[in-house]
């Protein structure tokens, strides 16, 4: 494979109720034995008090009863059972005859919903047991411009932002991250990382989301975050010329900074094999305690505690047009996200009890 080429976005291009109780038997009027004159002529219907078994129809007034074998309410999860067989049914015929829709970018939101962010979703809360706090600073409609660290040898990282966002965001927003070009060129990912949303990391494709109001994120540390030696974990690497702060200018959206702790400890990078790596085309070839050295099994990240906490937005809508050109308003606004990052990331560290619980 060719050298990859690394694009970080600002440097190189423009998501039961209980069951019904079984109602107790109505005993009908009771019959008079053959031959007893001593029962009067006419019996009054006598009823049982009815059991703890008793259920009450929800349209029948108070204290009636049903008969024995009369059809009460649908359990509750039984309905919910079969609709979801048939929901699955329909997702498979919808998947099979091709009625499915993808924006312009390979997305495929009934895709992520129902499939991908299921997958996703284990590893995020019982693996990693992400610890999600200020997503109520995401905004709840039109579009936003998240900025993270980046971290933790492979990706993953960008990954649980995007299921924190969906499922912890009252509005369940979908987060479209921005991705270097080597994540388009991987069989299989390519694919993966479109139907999640995700994009090339250029301006023109932020440009275009941010103007149709989505939630887009960047990691504006690239490569130089993610493959950075473990001695250096937690301390933010370049951030680039700001050019995601001149896309947010443009657009007028909000930045959003957010902190990741627990990402640099899945795969503690010791080492870095770069000779291997430019044969392979990667950035880098990470060597760890357990990977290269365990096969496959170097492969499987530690069981870190994460935790994402998303700040305060900057606006940008106060800035006139021309500010998207002023090289000074850009290191700035870059500076002032970097240091909040950096800030919330000392923070978070200073409260964490253990890299594992």
């Amino acid at each position: 494979m060719a050298d990859a080429k690394v694009i970080p976005f600002d440097d190189d291009r423009s998501r039961g109720s209980g069951a019904v109780q079984r109602p107790a038997r109505r005993r009908g009027a009771g019959s008079r034995r053959k031959g007893d004159e001593s029962a009067p002529a006419a019996e009054a219907e006598v009823q049982a008090l009815p059991t703890r078994g008793a259920a009450r129809d929800d349209d029948a007034p108070a204290g009636a009863t049903r008969e024995e074998g009369e059809p009460g309410p649908p359990r509750e999860d039984d309905g919910g059972l079969e609709r979801r067989i048939a929901g699955g049914l329909a997702f498979l015929r919808r998947r099979l005859t091709g009625d499915y829709e993808v924006d312009d970018f390979g997305y495929d939101a009934e895709l992520t919903d129902q499939v991908l962010m299921s997958l996703l979703r284990p590893v995020y809360e019982k693996y990693f047991r992400v610890e999600v706090k200020g997503v109520e600073n995401v905004p709840a409609e039109g579009g936003a411009l998240i900025v993270a660290n980046h971290s933790g040898t492979l990706p993953l990282d960008g990954l649980m932002m995007q299921v924190a966002v969906h499922d912890h965001h009252p509005a369940g927003r979908h987060l479209r991250l921005l991705a270097a070009d080597l994540v388009f060129v991987l069989p299989v990912v390519n694919e993966l990382a479109r139907k999640l949303g995700h994009t090339l990391a250029c301006t023109e494709d932020a440009e275009r989301l941010l103007g149709q109001g989505e939630l887009v994120g960047v990691m504006p540390e690239g490569f130089k975050g993610i493959g950075k030696p473990f001695s250096e974990r937690y301390k933010l690497q370049r951030f680039g010329r700001g050019g995601f702060v001149s896309t947010a200018l443009r657009q007028g959206v909000p930045i959003v900074p957010c902190s990741i702790v627990g990402a640099e400890e899945i795969y503690p990078m010791i080492g870095n094999a770069k000779t291997l790596a430019r044969l392979l085309g990667f950035p880098y070839f990470p060597l760890t305690p357990t990977f290269p050295w365990l096969g496959p099994l170097g492969a499987i990240p530690l069981p870190t505690k994460w935790t994402i906490q998303f700040g305060e937005p900057i606006p940008t809508d106060g800035y006139p047009p021309e500010a998207a050109e002023d090289p000074m308003l850009m290191f700035n606004l870059t500076d002032q996200v970097r240091e909040q990052i950096q800030h919330t990331l000392y923070k978070l560290l200073v409260q964490r009890r253990s890299v594992f619980f």
